[in-house]
C-alpha cells in the first residue's frame, strides 16, 4: 500500500487556467490577468532541446480561477 504525501498549502494554492506551445501567447494571457489584478505565474514545461515537446502553462490562485477562466475565454474569442 502506497501512502501519498499531502500536498502543501502552497502547491495546491495555484490552478492551471491556460496552456499553449507558444510562450508569447502564455505571456499575453498572464498580462491580461494581471491587468485585472489577478496574480498569475507561467510555468514552462517545454523540453529545452525540443521546444515542440511540452507546453507553457499559466496558473492563478484558486480564489481567482473563475474570473481568470472568463478572461481566458474572452482571449480565445478575440483570436
Amino acid at each position: 500500500m502506497k501512502i501519498r504525501p499531502k500536498e502543501s498549502e502552497q502547491e495546491s494554492a495555484w490552478e492551471l487556467v491556460f496552456s499553449s506551445t507558444a510562450l508569447y501567447r502564455a505571456g499575453m494571457v498572464k498580462s491580461l490577468l494581471e491587468e485585472e489584478e489577478i496574480p498569475a505565474i507561467i510555468v514552462n514545461k517545454q523540453d529545452s532541446s525540443y521546444i515542440t515537446i511540452g507546453e507553457i502553462e499559466v496558473y492563478v490562485k484558486r480564489d481567482d480561477v473563475l474570473r481568470a477562466k472568463q478572461i481566458v475565454n474572452q482571449f480565445h474569442q478575440n483570436e
